[in-house]
């Protein structure tokens, strides 16, 4: 259960913007809302002006666009790892297209990612040319480069999202005032966009700070994020020297470890810990449900009656996944609720008998991840808008870590790196659970590796990236049932039609669509 102390609600600064901050603090507090304390006017300690543009772009990590329906449905349903779940006909055809394949280039997710990224990039170009052009704001020459580090690491990252999805996407750097309409500009391939994540990503780590206060500015972003996305970055491109210093200099900062139990990571309590290395902030009161958090947990929770009409139920895990685990890995429990049975209950991590499966709830399986604490659903909302949404983990740069040191032929650093969260993983279990990995045969190393991000990781978004990146994303999803994939046409979405006949033929479709 949160303390409630620890997450008061403190507002930033001095707008409608900063009350949507990520800095707002969780969940009950006796401050009203939008209030001015000694602490936070005119700006808090390393804060500055150009806040009331960057925080417009944190706010809109929180988008529906950004990091809730669409992403959901593109990173976990679209892969091996999860299922849509609900009823059959819940979500329409464009979620049966992600599901099943193949999708088409009329597909509202599709055209919603496009829409959503590119609207977070609009905003990251505004704080940019506002910090470069605005003479009547006086401000060091530091805030003005930290303020920008934020603003180039989320558009960064939102390339990164767009070329993963989309292949060749335009790269566009000035702004426009109708998201829906974006300026018309030919697409890139992904090398130029690639190099152009790199270079925001870099410019970012170098001009963020390793840490902020976290009592004022809990998940703002810090060196250590940059230098995260910007492994995962080159690990995606098989840059494997680049991947493997750029998550060593995480491990080394000494900012992060593997200090917090797996069982604790994903509660309200487990959020901005040792363990976050980029988290999408949400809060809510009672008073204010919604508007400060995200609907992330309540598309995915479990879709019952009464006291369990959590949400929708969707990006269930999957049969394949549920047989991927380890005999007794205790990761298993805290990422797969089984719905209760006729001749057996099934509990929750806080001890809640769960509904049963068929007649209480349409599915036997839901997202153990995101379920949040009771005593929040019964005081503030069962919708759990406060949710944080976890982007990069300490433990997957510890595994990016691994996979790029064994692909360098250094054995002995992935052994230690992948060990160290298999180590973590088997606390509290019985004896023999989860021992060390030991072979020292690249390969079989490398086979490793991947299972461990598998299951660390699992129901987290990284699936599909990672099987399209091995080169055997075809096999997977042929494996767990979903055999209209093709590599050819499958690991990349179509360009939605409505931007295509937006910009009146420039953007060029993706093969095989």
């Amino acid at each position: 259960m949160k303390i409630i102390s620890k997450y008061i609600i403190q507002t930033i600064t001095f707008s409608a913007i900063m009350l949507l901050v990520v800095g707002c603090k969780k969940l009950l507090d006796t401050q009203r809302q939008g209030e001015y304390t000694a602490d936070n006017y005119p700006y808090p300690g390393g804060s500055g002006p150009y806040d009331q543009f960057v925080f417009s772009a944190y706010n809109d990590l929180r988008s529906y666009s950004v990091h809730v329906d669409a992403f959901i449905v593109a990173t976990s349903i679209r892969s091996d790892d999860a299922d849509k779940g609900s009823t059959p006909a819940d979500g329409g055809a464009s979620v049966a297209e992600m599901e099943n394949f193949p999708v088409t280039p009329a597909n509202s997710r599709c055209n919603s990612l496009w829409t959503g990224y590119y609207g977070l990039i609009n905003k990251c170009n505004s704080t940019i040319i506002n910090i470069d052009t605005l003479t009547s704001i006086n401000a060091t020459e530091a805030i003005k480069l930290q303020t920008k580090a934020e603003a180039r690491f989320m558009r960064g990252y939102a390339y990164f999202m767009l070329v993963r999805f989309f292949g060749n996407v335009p790269i566009i750097d000035t702004i426009y005032a109708d998201v829906t309409a974006q300026p018309i500009v030919p697409q890139s391939t992904p090398a130029q966009v690639y190099a152009f994540i790199e270079d925001d990503l870099t410019f970012a780590a170098a001009h963020l700070p390793a840490s902020w206060d976290r009592s004022k500015f809990p998940g703002r972003l810090t060196n250590g994020a940059a230098s995260g996305i910007l492994a995962k970055v080159y690990l995606t491109q098989r840059k494997w020297a680049q991947a493997a210093t750029a998550a060593k200099l995480v491990m080394s900062s000494g900012q992060y470890d593997l200090s917090v139990p797996y069982q604790q990571i994903f509660r309200e309590d487990g959020e901005n810990t040792k363990e976050s290395v980029f988290e999408v902030q949400a809060t809510a009161t009672p008073s204010i449900t919604q508007n400060l958090g995200i609907q992330y947990a309540s598309i995915q929770g479990v879709r019952g009656t009464n006291e369990w009409n959590l949400g929708w139920g969707w990006n269930v895990p999957s049969d394949v996944l549920e047989a991927a685990y380890e005999p007794g890995d205790p990761r298993k429990a805290r990422t797969i609720l089984y719905s209760s049975t006729d001749t057996g209950q099934n509990r929750t991590i806080y001890g809640e008998v769960m509904p049963i499966y068929p007649s209480g709830v349409p599915n036997p399986r839901y997202n153990h991840k995101v379920l949040s604490n009771p005593s929040l659903r019964n005081s503030i909302s069962r919708g759990s808008w406060w949710m944080n949404v976890r982007i990069l983990r300490y433990a997957d740069v510890v595994l990016m870590y691994a996979e790029a040191e064994n692909e360098l032929g250094n054995t002995e650093e992935a052994l230690n790196a992948v060990n160290s969260v298999r180590a973590r993983a088997r606390l509290g279990a019985a004896a023999g659970v989860l021992p060390d990995i030991s072979t020292n045969d690249q390969t079989q190393l490398r086979e490793d590796i991947r299972h461990e991000r598998r299951i660390e990781l699992a129901m987290e978004h990284e699936r599909f990236f990672d099987i399209v990146r091995w080169g055997v994303a075809q096999q997977m999803m042929h494996a767990a049932g979903k055999t209209n994939f093709l590599n050819s046409r499958d690991v990349l979405l179509p360009i939605p039609q409505n931007q295509i006949d937006l910009s009146r033929g420039v953007l060029v479709q993706n093969n095989g669509y």
